[in-house]
């Protein structure tokens, strides 16, 4: 039986797969991201990152989605260990 290890949307691996349970941050932050799909309980993917802290690409059903940095660091997922 996989193990169920949290971690940052910013730490995932490029292709990982997981289930959003939280997102840290205030009112504004959850309502910005919602509008973009992405709130608890969705599945999302990490499709890739840029270097030295550029934009996360995600996606969330059939959604790509690009946000900062900083931004994926406060979406926490649920993502199974290999």
């Amino acid at each position: 039986m996989p193990i169920k290890l949290e971690t940052t949307l910013d730490r995932m691996s490029n292709g990982q797969k997981g289930i959003i349970v939280n997102i840290n941050g205030g009112q504004g932050l959850i309502n910005r991201l919602s509008a973009l799909g992405i709130m608890k309980g969705k599945r999302v993917t990490k499709v890739s990152n840029m270097i030295m802290h550029g934009p996360v690409t995600a996606e969330v059903g059939q959604t790509r989605i690009a946000m900062g940095h900083n931004m994926a660091g406060k979406v926490i997922v649920e993502v199974a260990s290999p």
